[in-house]
């Protein structure tokens, strides 16, 4: 319920103070009045919006940017390893410079667009942009949830445009020229990835005992994440994670040749049931193979040796994967488990992706017309 106390000032005069409590149960001011009638009427006001939800806390605002992303709304999510990461290297290298003193009542949205301005005239790319937009959102909406902003200063940012370019798909030729041109001790990974479709923390992190050879699959069960130092939360660079994107184990069928492969490596390494398979040297109880240094050393030599003439990337292979697949006939269904997509939408984007798909559709059509003449 709200009250009123009295006030003496120092001329003598009587002032009045409106008083109630928060939602904690702490007392607050709503403010000093000349009347009793006037600071009554101000706490009443105060209590009506706690009692419908809308009230915010005045000392809330005072709170810069980086305290409240860095102290409070980081440490309250619930993250993967390598997207806490991320949002630690985000808030330092885009955020913090531009927002980190700022109160959180003093960023308006104007504040934010003059960050999109300051991001475009930087280079940064309108789909990083994006990205980088919709973390910050997450901080301000945390914000107004805990009463501190009464707005989200992120919503209706003009966000520079981001234009879909359609990607190339590595054709079964276009592989075949690439494998010619990776090294040998690298063509099992490679060679494991373009028939699995693995992301490339799942691909290091497969052991022998993740190979059944009597049944002739491979089980995803483990993935392995590689992040700075720096941004790591245990300030290891790989971090062993005892289960997959999407938290879900997964059993794929593989071809025999796979298989022979696979086990000629074991024999050749003398690896044991809990080695890894694609380590960073050729040794038993290896270290996991890094990505930035696989891609600098040998993919990308590779790639310009075999005469692809695009850029691809050692997770396109997961692309064609997927694209072979349904071009080949498999239903979408199947190619989501063994992709490990959450959502069948994902895998749809590789439909119609290979160069001959196109062919095939102005085939039918000619075909049609021709029957209808």
């Amino acid at each position: 319920m709200a009250w009123v106390t009295k006030r003496r000032s120092a001329d003598g005069s009587v002032r009045h103070q409106g008083r109630y409590r928060d939602p904690f149960g702490e007392k607050r001011t709503a403010g000093t009045f000349s009347t009793s009638r006037e600071a009554l009427k101000a706490a009443m006001k105060a209590e009506g919006k706690i009692a419908d939800g809308t009230w915010i806390d005045p000392r809330g605002g005072a709170i810069t940017f980086r305290e409240y992303a860095e102290d409070v709304w980081l440490p309250s999510r619930h993250l993967e390893v390598s997207t806490r990461a991320g949002y630690v290297s985000y808030l330092r290298n885009h955020f913090v410079p531009f927002f980190g003193a700022m109160t959180l009542a003093r960023i308006m949205p104007s504040t934010v667009q003059d960050w999109v301005t300051r991001a475009v005239e930087q280079g940064l790319s309108p789909r990083s942009i994006a990205k980088y937009h919709v973390m910050l959102h997450s901080v301000f909406a945390r914000a107004v949830r805990d009463r501190l902003i009464a707005f989200n200063p992120c919503e209706d940012t003009e966000l520079p445009k981001v234009v879909a370019r359609r990607a190339r798909t590595l054709t079964p030729e276009e592989y075949t020229s690439v494998l010619a041109e990776v090294p040998d001790r690298f063509k099992p990974l490679v060679m494991t990835a373009i028939e699995t479709g693995l992301r490339w923390g799942e691909l290091v992190a497969l052991r022998p005992r993740h190979v059944d050879f009597l049944r002739r699959s491979i089980t995803i069960e483990e993935t392995i994440v590689e992040v700075s130092r720096k941004d790591s939360p245990t300030g290891e660079r790989m971090i062993v994670k005892a289960y997959p994107k999407n938290d879900e184990p997964r059993t794929l069928r593989v071809s025999q040749g796979l298989l022979d492969v696979l086990a000629s490596r074991i024999a050749l390494l003398g690896l044991g049931r809990d080695d890894l398979l694609f380590p960073s040297r050729e040794a038993a109880g290896g270290q996991p193979l890094s990505r930035a240094t696989f891609n600098t050393r040998y993919w990308r030599p590779a790639i310009e040796r075999s005469g692809v003439d695009f850029n691809v990337r050692m997770h396109d292979l997961r692309h064609a994967h997927a694209s072979w697949l349904l071009a080949g006939g498999a239903d979408l269904k199947s190619v989501m488990e063994r992709m490990g997509h959450a959502q069948i939408m994902t895998t749809q984007r590789y439909l119609h992706t290979l160069p001959e798909a196109d062919d095939r559709a102005l085939a039918a059509f000619e075909a049609v017309r021709q029957r209808r003449s």
